[in-house]
């Protein structure tokens, strides 16, 4: 009888999201029940560990509306900014931001893939999509990959609807999605580059060099960038000069052997969608029709779709740079697309409902073992600061305000200490490292707080105030769990 039961709300899935008139409403509700699912495991799984340092570094940055920061483009940190002028400045609020970015990924994959699939095969494609870790798993670390999850979508979106239509009011769309693609991190240089060649290669390229399609997209897109490219310039191109600094030229075997990690990884987070396509036996011809197909729409698409993963690791050899798999996980917008608008190739009501189930599933497979997770990190993370933030900024602020009533505005010396704190106190001061600087009278007038590691000999001697170390231990198992930490204060000085 309860098996009875079961088979029947499955099938009444099944069949409200194969109905037109609730799809849309269906799949929408769907998403939002994957968000919270996914935010809350997150909060769960994590809390042992508390933010990585990369959202603590985009939350420092958002204190300070810039128009670059010193390693990336600003929209990152203007979107977290947003977010939390909206939201608390908690962890779980953080973590609801992080997945709303596959998740709005999701729903732009939803919309294009209407483009090119049947209303089952759009269910079917997005469901595989959420058995990708990029958008879940991997997604719960909010940074600038994350932050490109939707963009790449939307700008793949617009530019295909502009190809086709040369309609104007798709390529301004296509070109404003180029710009923010670039505000958010350089590497989306690769999608622009992709398209442009995707455009150049199709047969239709003169109609559409003649429209005014390609120069509205391309100065929409400069128009975008252009206060960033001033500030670049006036900043003496910093967050390239980090960015080349950090992956600095390897010999040619090294990044040789680089990009065929990336291209492994690449391919390996995306290798259960694919395992479920070739499960449908679609046959040698569909595989073919696949990788490169007969109908000038659908190659278009795959071009679209193989160049932003393929374009890298060339470029990587030729560069000497060095490359991540990570930086893959905006570049499967047209997955499902690409493995199913061969005709070939047929999703039965009984793949339906095994891909509805399996994928209805995971989320609170996931959330009920969360609590489980975070005892295991808890025992075996491998990040002893960020695990010991809260408490460090709790130990800043009752030093500061044993001193002074005002609140806490300034944290300076170490940058990830930095950070941290400027999450986690309550007053979330302005973190001073790597961004730029009060001048000394207001510096004066508000005071500051100073942490570094001890035994930091590069930072220690960059405080100011009387120096007091503390230990802090956060009572798990981790290794090197127990930390100390040199703490200043400079009290403020009204008068100044």
């Amino acid at each position: 009888m309860m098996a009875d039961r079961r088979s029947g709300a499955w099938e009444r899935l099944c069949g409200m999201v194969s109905a037109p008139a609730r799809r849309e409403r269906v799949v929408l509700a769907a998403l939002a029940v994957y968000l919270a699912a996914w935010a809350a495991y997150g909060t769960i799984a994590k809390a042992p560990l508390h933010l990585h340092l990369d959202m603590t570094e985009l939350f420092a940055w958002s204190r300070a509306l810039a128009m670059g920061y010193s390693k990336h483009p600003p929209l990152g940190a203007w979107l977290v900014r947003l977010w939390f002028s909206v939201f608390p400045v908690t962890e779980w609020s953080y973590y609801l931001l992080a997945m709303s970015m596959p998740v709005t990924a999701l729903w732009i994959v939803w919309r294009l893939s209407a483009d090119y699939l049947d209303g089952d095969k759009r269910v079917f494609g997005l469901a595989l999509l959420t058995l990708v870790p990029f958008f879940n798993f991997l997604a719960l670390k909010f940074n600038v990959n994350t932050v490109l999850m939707p963009l790449w979508a939307v700008a793949t979106l617009f530019f295909l609807r502009s190809y086709r239509t040369r309609g104007p009011g798709y390529a301004a769309l296509a070109g404003l999605a180029a710009g923010a693609c670039l505000l958010a991190k350089y590497w989306s240089l690769v999608l622009l580059a992709a398209l442009a060649i995707a455009a150049l290669s199709d047969s239709r390229r003169a109609a559409y060099l003649r429209s005014p399609a390609p120069w509205i997209t391309a100065a929409v897109t400069l128009i975008v960038v252009a206060p960033h490219l001033a500030w670049l310039v006036r900043d003496h191109f910093e967050p390239i000069a980090y960015a080349a600094e950090t992956h600095a030229y390897k010999p040619l075997a090294a990044t040789a052997l680089g990009a065929i990690r990336y291209l492994g990884g690449a391919f390996g987070y995306a290798l259960i969608p694919m395992l479920i396509v070739a499960a449908l036996r679609p046959g040698l011809p569909a595989l073919a029709d696949l990788l490169w197909p007969r109908e000038r729409e659908r190659r278009l698409v795959a071009v679209v779709f193989w160049l932003p993963l393929l374009l890298p690791p060339v470029a990587a050899i030729v560069s000497g740079a060095e490359i991540d798999a990570v930086w893959a996980m905006s570049a499967l917008t047209l997955l499902p697309v690409v493995l199913l608008s061969p005709p070939a190739v047929t999703v039965t009501a009984v793949d339906m409902r095994r891909i509805l189930i399996a994928t209805a599933v995971l989320p609170f497979v996931a959330l009920a073992a969360a609590p489980e997770v975070a005892v295991f990190a808890s025992r075996h993370g491998e990040r002893p600061f960020p695990t010991q933030a809260p408490l460090l900024a709790a130990q800043i602020e009752r030093r500061w305000h044993a001193v002074t009533p005002l609140p806490l505005r300034f944290v300076g010396a170490d940058v990830g200490l930095s950070d941290g704190v400027s999450f986690y106190a309550q007053d979330h001061p302005y973190a001073l490292p790597g961004m730029p600087q009060p001048d000394a009278a207001e510096l004066a007038r508000a005071g500051v707080a100073y942490v570094c590691f001890a035994e930091d000999e590069k930072c220690v001697p960059r405080m100011k105030g009387r120096i007091e170390t503390v230990t802090i231990s956060d009572g798990s198992a981790l290794q090197d769990a127990t930390r100390h930490y040199a703490i200043s204060v400079v009290p403020p000085q009204p008068d100044q």
